[in-house]
């Protein structure tokens, strides 16, 4: 049998065997579930930290899938899978696309002055620590759609980054976008 499926917006679509995962469990951020095979169940899931529930990026509500089927989850731009065995990595709170029950999930202030004001990750990052598998992504939906709207001319933007072989006014009405 086959099967076919498609993401909400350019990215990774990552299959996750549940039973080859610690206690078949995965936390996700919202909207990251797109399908999964019979033996898998999804459940809302209720982060307990304050801090990670507001400063997280995503709330307090993620996605919890158990069981032992087979799971795809959208991850936006590129996918980094991280092993973590009881390491730590702190990444931007919007990064984050999934992790295994072994992690411990927190959220802190970026430190040092300079590294809030030039960093442009924002105010705070995301801490993940623990044994399990955690699951990045390189570009999350806001930051893409802050890129189409600072790239869009109807929108405010510029049409930067765009070039033709006669530029300007010609340039458009060569390429359709009008004169």
């Amino acid at each position: 049998r086959k099967v076919a499926f498609a993401a909400p917006y350019p990215g990774t679509i990552i299959p996750v065997n549940m039973a080859e995962i610690n206690q078949q469990t995965l936390i996700c951020q919202k909207d990251a579930f797109l399908c999964a095979a019979h033996g898998t169940s999804l459940e809302i899931h209720f982060h307990k930290k304050l801090g990670a529930g507001f400063f997280g990026g995503e709330g307090f509500i993620l996605q919890k899938l158990t069981g032992d089927g087979i799971a795809f989850v959208h991850a936006g731009g590129c996918v980094v899978k991280k092993e973590l065995t009881g390491g730590r990595v702190r990444v931007d709170t919007g990064c984050l696309v999934a992790f295994t029950s072994g992690i411990d999930f927190g959220v802190s202030m970026v430190p040092g002055l300079k590294s809030i004001l030039f960093g442009g990750e924002g105010l705070f990052l995301a801490t993940l620590e623990g044994h399990g598998t955690v699951w990045l992504q390189s570009l999350p939906f806001s930051r893409l759609c802050d890129r189409v709207v600072r790239s869009a001319p109807s929108l405010g933007g510029s049409a930067t980054g765009e070039s033709t072989l006669f530029g300007g006014a010609l340039g458009n009405a060569v390429s359709g976008d009008g004169v």
